[in-house]
Parts: structure tokens; sequence; C-alpha cells
């Protein structure tokens, strides 16, 4: 037997003014994007922008539906869209934003595992590091992969 480890590096920063300026502007789309959060139950609005490797920029927002769980998180819409209408152009970032009542959260919010795994699909299939740049009103956490918020990413089929 070995023991192993699992090491996680991401950068912190302090606020959307420390950001590289793409990185900025995503997070800003990601924030924008909350607003078309349908979120009657939680009352929690999540809005995720991603920029694409053709240079544009795509949003979603989280959908909640009286049929439980048939709604769907604000991550999986953007990506869902991307790939439907941009299928050759890859994912190289991701910018998650959530808050409630028109006030972003303190802290930055995180992908649910359901997510993670899409993304982590979309990294495979486009064989570039997706990188991932979570939004809080106090601290923003930029991730450079997928492996990094999902270690052991399940990607046995695609091998």
């Amino acid at each position: 037997m070995t023991d192993k480890e699992i090491n996680i590096n991401y950068k912190e920063f302090s606020s959307i003014d420390e950001l590289e300026p793409s990185d900025k502007v995503l997070a800003e789309a990601a924030i924008a994007a909350q607003k078309g959060s349908y979120a009657p139950y939680s009352k929690f609005n999540v809005g995720a922008a991603i920029r694409l490797s053709n240079g544009k920029i795509v949003t979603g927002a989280n959908q909640e539906n009286d049929a439980f769980p048939s709604g769907l998180c604000a991550e999986r819409t953007a990506m869902f869209y991307a790939n439907a209408n941009n299928p050759d152009s890859a994912m190289e970032e991701i910018a998650i934003a959530g808050g409630q009542n028109g006030c972003l959260c303190d802290s930055p919010a995180t992908p649910c595992g359901a997510c993670r795994q899409v993304m982590a699909q979309y990294q495979v299939k486009s064989g570039v590091p997706m990188q991932i740049l979570m939004v809080g009103a106090k601290k923003i956490w930029k991730f450079s992969k997928v492996d990094d918020i999902m270690p052991l990413i399940f990607d046995s089929l695609n091998k």
C-alpha cells in the first residue's frame, strides 16, 4: 500500500478589480446573467458565463421548476447552449456568480457535482483545460482546470 495525496492549487482575489481584464469581463457577464435566473423556490440566483475559443461569451442562469428536480443549474444551461451552438469551439473558461435579492454573495458560489462532471466532459472533449472563476463579492477563486475542483474525474470511457 502507498499513501497518496491530492493537492489543489488556486488563486484568490479580494475583488473583481484585481482580475485580469479578460477575467473581469467574464466575471461581470456571470454577475449580469443572474438576471435571467428563475428561482422562485430557492431564491438563489446563479449566473454563468463561458468564454469560447472562438472569442464568444455565452451565458446561462439557473432555472427552477415545480416538477423538482426538472430545473437546471446555470453552469449546465450555459455549457449546453455553448456546445449546441458552437460545437467546434472549446470552452476555455467559465465564471460562476450567485446571490440573493440582487446582491452577490460574499463567498464564491461553487458548482454542484453534476455541473463539475459536465465541465470535466467538455474539458476532455476539447482537450483544452477549462479554467473556472468562482465569483463572490469579497473573494474570487480561480482554478486552472476542472481537475482542480473535481480530482479523479470520470473519463474512463474517453480513453
